[in-house]
């Protein structure tokens, strides 16, 4: 049976028509989702870059409507140093006003409109739903609601807290992403980790012990030490009272460590090359006292040394690796194998935000510090 041939301006009013379907469809669907949330946020926010007193809270409008993302209401927020990187301007912002943070967690508002999202077999395998609680590793995400990417967004299980979640979701992934790829700590390594007794370098600690490596930390007082000992740390150097490279040394019978994380960054560069063995690698995860300068690839030479400068995100690009990482962390948490420390829980204001990365860049805190954003 022979069908009439349509006229091509027919046919391109119907897709048309099935076009503003379709938009309006998802439209209504998302208004729906949408109904009842307030026309305004509230967000860590910087007018310009420099010291802590930049950092205000301030009233932004609601995100808007992106059809791949997932609007999701934040309960908390995770402080790390990478806030204080951008607040100072070492690491650039595109624009002003800016909102900070890496870290969040909290529950799905809004799902994505977007048909070609909703029928990935990806984003499928996460079941979100309403009311799931997500966390959220994108810059920009210290604010109540945020519109965020579905694979910046990986499910949290229903049995971990929103508060565990958002102290666990930059730094446990980093720490499980880090050992693994940056460098695989297996049984017999001996591996260094300075501040060992902050939140990453906890987690670290807990992490090297449980893979049956040797661990240890640096640190500026004996109470932190105690902290990171009874964290996994096999021995703790206090590097206010002790020379660090040569107390690795001593404690390696000369040999070195396999790998070094160092967060420090400035401050500790040039020791890290005294204390690592022959074919040790270098990872560089932080500049707490400045960045590193520039410096020759002849350095690495003379013992064969390997050096990075990771980011855990780029180790989280697929669905793949964001599922496995994400998966692998949170069974580490469910089964007590890696404890969230959560230093201290500070109000939403402009002062306690401020005061937090006071602490954290002051060095008086052990663990995690999270901002309450629920209030």
């Amino acid at each position: 049976m022979m069908f009439p041939t349509l006229p091509s301006a027919l046919i391109k009013t119907i897709s048309a028509l099935r076009a503003t379907q379709i938009y309006r469809h998802f439209s209504a669907t998302y208004s729906s989702n949408m109904a009842g949330l307030p026309s305004t946020v509230q967000a860590v926010s910087i007018q310009k870059t420099g010291d802590f007193d930049v950092i205000e809270k301030a009233t932004l409008p609601f995100p808007k409507h992106v059809p791949g993302n997932l609007v999701v209401k934040v309960d908390y927020f995770g402080v790390n140093f990478i806030d204080t990187y951008f607040r100072k301007g070492l690491y650039p912002l595109k624009e002003f006003p800016a909102v900070l943070g890496m870290e969040a967690a909290g529950t799905v508002v809004a799902l994505p409109t977007d048909e070609k999202v909703l029928n990935d077999p990806d984003f499928k395998k996460r079941n979100y739903t309403i009311g799931s609680k997500v966390i959220a590793n994108n810059m920009g995400v210290h604010q109540t609601y945020i519109s965020i990417p579905w694979l910046k967004a990986p499910p949290v299980p229903a049995s971990v807290d929103t508060k565990i979640a958002a102290a666990a979701g930059l730094q446990a992934l980093t720490a499980l992403s880090f050992f693994t790829e940056a460098y695989n700590v297996k049984q017999g390594d001996v591996i260094l980790i300075h501040t060992v007794a902050g939140g990453l370098g906890l987690l670290m600690a807990q992490l090297g012990k449980y893979r049956g490596a040797t661990v240890i930390g640096t640190t500026s007082t004996k109470e932190k030490a105690e902290i990171a000992k009874a964290n996994g740390a096999d021995h703790v150097i206090l590097y206010t009272s002790e020379n660090t490279a040569e107390r690795v040394l001593e404690l390696t019978n000369g040999e070195g460590v396999h790998a070094v994380f160092d967060g420090v960054g400035k401050d500790t560069f040039e020791d890290n090359f005294k204390l690592l063995r022959r074919k040790g690698t270098f990872v560089s995860l932080g500049n707490a006292s400045g960045p590193i300068a520039p410096f020759s690839p002849l350095k690495l030479v003379e013992k064969n040394l390997k050096f990075l400068r990771p980011s855990m995100p780029n180790y989280l690009v697929t669905p793949e690796e964001s599922n496995y990482y994400v998966t692998e962390v949170f069974d580490l948490i469910s089964k007590g194998i890696l404890k969230i420390n959560i230093y201290k829980v500070y109000p939403f204001t402009a002062e306690a935000v401020q005061q937090a990365q006071k602490d954290l860049t002051g060095g008086k805190t052990t663990g995690k510090l999270v901002i309450d954003a629920r209030a």
